[in-house]
């Protein structure tokens, strides 16, 4: 079923020939994280409440994936990951009971980028920071529609850490100690001041707030003060976590924001995106240019160091809860007829920005092509559009600890099915956000109608599942 977004009809009121387009996306960055959305975060950012003081923030946003490749790969091409089978980050080989669902490890060829749509519509394109949809050369950027990159590659972290020599073959070198976070957002304001008169589309992708944890050492000191005069341990609070499969220790999830070099990443990539938007405002672009503001999963709890807490919601990075799926999203832009600082509470997914992008820029959008997006353009003038249901497929094992499944929100009802042996979890998310009460015993209707969409849309987007391993087979849909 292919879902076409609605054309937002928009009048340019500006010196220039069409509106320009800046993304800005962060690695790893938890809903919560963000001030504008938990005004109780131990984090500070404010640039980005800023942003969300002047534009629209969207309270029930996900990415498609709880890990950055596929979730990636929507962003660009307004497809969910099951379609290409981009189902895991590039490449995240790891099994449990069974053996992953076979995967690709690269952004198709053959798809037509947002940014190819855009630089075919006449626009300059630019791209900085992490890209990690494929190893090959000719997987970067450059190949993909982005007539400039700065620092995309294969990589998933930064080679050489957040301090220069960065030891990316896609960036040259600063002077050393160089911060990546102040130079990525410099070639961005380079980038826009260069091309001022437009139009031009500037992706801005953080490597931040990805491992391993490097910040100003300034930055950190003033979290471990603020960790102390709060009370607060650096080294967190935890609990023990659902254990889903084998590993030599039991699996612990963070509950309280306070580990002082992550906070002090955290304000390093807000500065950043300061930076950004007041080369907008003083080149006086504002009133000429959408701005997107989003992360590509949610903030890291369970795992690796386990960064931030994402309470209240469950689970986190690599995890189907709404932890690992529910992001930031901010979109400010001048078509919006919105309040400034106003809140929208419809669910949105990555594969909307597509349409949503088209729209906002007075271009139509390809029939073949983000086939589940829908534009969320109306949204930006207090109107109301028909989302129909969103769905998820991470068929992995994740090394946060979460478990290979599908899942699928529709209106206020999220389902949850588990790969290795069917279990299904049902959750009301408008009374539990938190995903605590399973209602699968109390909805069994619902349950079954939800399952046989699930299906459906499996069986659209050719979906893979998990493989035998040592003889034992895994559950497969259908019996």
């Amino acid at each position: 079923m292919a879902i076409v977004g609605t054309l937002f009809a928009f009048t340019l009121h500006s010196t220039h020939a069409a509106p320009n387009l800046v993304m800005i996306v962060v690695d790893d960055l938890g809903w919560a994280d963000v001030g504008a959305n938990n005004p109780e975060t131990f984090y500070e950012t404010p640039s980005i409440d800023r942003l969300a003081a002047s534009g629209v923030r969207f309270t029930n946003a996900y990415a498609t994936c709880p890990v950055c490749s596929p979730s990636r790969y929507s962003l660009l091409t307004g497809r969910y990951p099951a379609r290409a089978y981009v189902t895991d980050w590039f490449t995240g080989d790891r099994t449990g009971r069974f053996s992953h669902a076979p995967y690709e490890s690269r952004l198709p060829a053959n798809e037509f980028t947002i940014a190819e749509a855009l630089k075919e519509a006449g626009y300059r394109t630019f791209f900085a920071g992490k890209w990690h949809l494929g190893h090959a050369e000719e997987d970067w950027p450059e190949h993909h529609g982005f007539e400039v990159n700065r620092g995309g590659h294969g990589a998933g972290s930064p080679p050489g850490g957040y301090f220069a020599p960065y030891k990316n073959p896609c960036l040259a070198e600063g002077p050393a100690g160089e911060h990546l976070p102040r130079r990525l957002a410099r070639a961005t304001c380079d980038f826009i001041e260069a091309h001022q008169e437009g139009p031009f589309f500037a992706c801005l992708w953080f490597y931040e707030v990805h491992n391993p944890r490097q910040a100003p050492e300034e930055l950190i000191e003033k979290y471990r003060s603020k960790a102390a005069k709060l009370g607060l341990d650096p080294k967190g609070s935890f609990k023990t976590c659902e254990q889903v499969w084998p590993v030599k220790a039991a699996r612990h999830v963070r509950v309280e924001q306070s580990q002082p070099e992550y906070a002090a990443m955290v304000e390093s990539m807000d500065i950043a995106v300061g930076t950004v938007l007041d080369k907008l405002a003083a080149l006086g672009l504002d009133d000429d240019t959408n701005v997107v503001f989003t992360s590509d999963n949610g903030g890291l709890s369970t795992a690796e160091g386990l960064n931030t807490s994402n309470l209240p919601l469950a689970g986190g990075k690599g995890w189907l809860y709404e932890g690992g799926v529910r992001v930031p999203l901010i979109v400010r832009s001048p078509a919006a007829t919105s309040k400034p600082g106003s809140v929208c509470d419809a669910p949105t997914t990555a594969t909307d920005l597509y349409p949503t992008s088209l729209a906002l820029l007075g271009l139509a959008p390809r029939p073949d092509q983000h086939l589940d997006g829908v534009s969320m353009a109306p949204l930006l003038k207090d109107e109301r559009i028909e989302r129909g249901p969103m769905y998820w497929h991470y068929p992995h094992y994740s090394n946060q600890g979460g478990f290979p499944g599908s899942a699928m929100r529709d209106g206020r009802w999220k389902l949850i099915q588990r790969h290795e042996d069917g279990r299904v979890h049902l959750y009301d998310l408008e009374s539990d956000i938190a995903e605590q009460q399973d209602l699968v015993e109390e909805q069994p209707e619902r349950v079954a109608q939800m399952l046989e969409q699930l299906e459906a849309w499996r069986l659209e987007v050719d979906a893979r599942f998990l493989e035998p391993k040592g003889g034992n087979k895994p559950w497969r849909p259908g019996g």
